[in-house]
């Protein structure tokens, strides 16, 4: 088994601080890189993101960090977030996949395909890509829904977020998932989940809500995601997600999970 050479970075969604802050506070708990939001109410947003997102990774580069990948806003990337992406140097524009409620799950997936096809030549152009991530609920929530789109693609322009914790939570284990989407893996998300029951057991029928846990008290094993990922000889980006329900703990819960995550690659 060979040993990885991974980076790690944050998603700094919670952190919304300025960037020479965030710089500042992620560098010094060891991060390499950020995903950052370019959403309204940053200070990279759609409407500034030509001047402020380059002007972001400058920041960062400051401080030896790279901004690894942007969170996009709702809907898919215009030309302007994708110049910018190209201009900062961001390899990766993080994505998902909506199913709307009443339409069907194959439509919505044809839909997005068509979609991230008009796309390529512009990523093509600016030197950038997607990566479409899976979530819960009304999303794409699996590897095996999102190797039924990316696999149409060159992974230069579309490529797979892998989040385990939503992949746990419905039943789909690391190595299954990561064979799934190896051959178009942009980026792994840290993140980790449980089923809470929500109401009693002298319930007629049971209700449960997602709980976003730390990376050691999930569903999923983020040993056997890291383990093949070593064995695969993965050297990308590992980026821990810093979303917890417990929002109060995040920075002691932040700096747990980037020190859990360092020990299973060794790094």
């Amino acid at each position: 088994m060979s040993e990885a050479k991974v980076s790690f970075s944050v998603f700094s969604k919670f952190w919304n601080i300025p960037v020479e802050k965030q710089a500042e506070y992620f560098s010094g708990l060891g991060f390499q890189g950020v995903e950052l939001p370019v959403r309204d109410g940053y200070e990279a947003h759609p409407g500034n993101v030509a001047e402020a997102l380059p002007a972001a990774a400058r920041k960062f580069a400051a401080f030896g960090m790279k901004i690894t990948s942007v969170a996009l806003p709702n809907g898919r990337p215009s030309e302007a977030m994708i110049a910018a992406c190209g201009e900062a140097g961001v390899p990766v524009m993080r994505d998902m996949v909506r199913v709307p409620k009443g339409q069907s799950y194959l439509k919505a997936e044809e839909q997005a395909i068509r979609e991230y096809e008009a796309l390529v030549p512009l990523l093509e152009k600016h030197g950038t890509a997607i990566g479409i991530q899976n979530h819960g609920d009304r999303f794409v929530a699996n590897a095996a829904g999102l190797r039924r789109i990316v696999e149409r693609f060159d992974p230069r322009h579309i490529g797979a977020v892998y989040d385990m914790g939503h992949c746990a939570v419905e039943g789909e284990i690391p190595e299954s998932a990561i064979d799934l989407l190896w051959s178009h893996l942009k980026i792994v998300n840290f993140k980790n989940l449980i089923w809470v029951r929500e109401n009693g057991p002298e319930a007629l029928v049971a209700k449960w809500k997602k709980y976003v846990t730390s990376g050691r008290q999930g569903l999923a094993s983020w040993a056997d995601a890291a383990r093949e990922l070593k064995a695969r000889g993965y050297a990308g980006v590992c980026n821990i997600c810093a979303e917890f329900s417990d929002m109060e703990s995040k920075d002691r819960l932040l700096a747990e999970d980037l020190a859990y995550a360092r020990e299973l690659f060794g790094a």
